[in-house]
């Protein structure tokens, strides 16, 4: 019998992290509380550069593209997961599971070039430090960001165009708390190895491509951190990028572990798991890494919140 694709009627079943209905509430609690973190300290993330003249520099500009990033990022999958939680209704429609799985997969690959252009911008803070705000003009950040969006645009497109000629047939279950690409596909009737081909080429050719291009960039800067005599220039030097190389760390051990143990394992209910590491964790976690690790945002967070305290000390009096 040939199976169908009755896109119309179709739908999946987003199974979840775990199907213990007494853990559920506890799941609620947590993942809105991280979701609420990771909206609030990225959007500061962005006010704090768009308010402060200072920090209107090719670094924070990428910044702030990072952090809008990390909002679009999570807000793709938590805020259906919650809804499921709370309803109790594990439904997702055919097009709101492809919708879904594009606007993932384009984020994700965003935040992967885009931490390759930060990257980039600190290999020429750097080594060519005098030659900084020539090289990183306005029009050459605003390109490469450009440029970033474009490819993730045609990368995401891409996977929904392979996923769209498959078949699916009457076992749509996805264990998992998004439509994650790797699951949907192998959920077909019809066959898969050129959706598998694509998906192994192009995360060779743009994820191995953003991680050789990172690695390069910081084998220059580790490089030209060798040639200052003075400890204190090479902690200087240092410390303008040990904040990107926390969150390039951060994303792609997460990430590459997250796939590897899921090869390695064959389990999707373990998978689903460690996903949360980067699609939830990772996103939370960059503001506070910024935040922390970085002077120039610790002073102006720390002077609107001196100016707020201030103002309602006055109208307090």
């Amino acid at each position: 019998m040939k199976p169908e694709n009755d896109t119309q009627i179709s739908v999946f079943l987003l199974l979840g992290i775990l199907e213990k209905p007494e853990l559920q509430p506890f799941l609620f609690g947590l993942f809105l509380s991280m979701y609420l973190v990771t909206m609030f300290g990225n959007l500061l993330i962005i006010l704090a550069i768009i308010s402060d003249p200072n920090l209107h520099t090719p670094m924070y500009f990428f910044l702030s593209n990072l952090s809008f990033v990390d909002i679009c990022f999570t807000s793709t999958t938590i805020p259906k997961m919650l809804v499921n939680i709370q309803t109790q209704n594990k439904v997702i429609t055919y097009t709101g599971c492809i919708t879904q799985m594009y606007f993932f997969i384009h984020f994700v690959g965003l935040d992967s070039f885009l931490l390759t252009v930060m990257a980039y911008d600190r290999l020429v803070a750097i080594c060519y430090p005098l030659h900084y705000m020539v090289i990183m003009n306005p029009q050459l950040c605003g390109l490469l960001v450009l440029v970033s969006w474009i490819m993730s645009v045609l990368h995401s497109l891409l996977h929904r165009l392979m996923v769209l000629r498959l078949s699916f047939c009457t076992h749509l279950e996805i264990p998992h708390f998004f439509c994650e690409l790797n699951e949907v596909v192998h959920l077909a009737c019809s066959d898969t190895f050129l959706n598998d081909l694509v998906i192994y080429f192009a995360a060779a050719l743009l994820g191995g491509g953003s991680l050789t291009g990172i690695l390069y960039s910081y084998s220059k800067i580790v490089s030209s951190i060798c040639r200052i005599s003075s400890a204190q220039g090479k902690y200087k030097a240092f410390s303008t990028c040990a904040s990107h190389l926390s969150v390039v760390s951060l994303f792609y051990c997460t990430s590459l572990g997250v796939y590897l143990s899921s090869a390695a394992t064959y389990n999707s209910y373990s998978s689903a798991t460690a996903s949360v590491m980067y699609t939830v964790v990772t996103p939370m976690l960059n503001p506070f890494i910024y935040s922390l690790r970085n002077k120039d945002i610790k002073r102006t967070l720390k002077y609107f919140g001196g100016q707020k305290l201030g103002k309602s000390q006055l109208s307090c009096g």
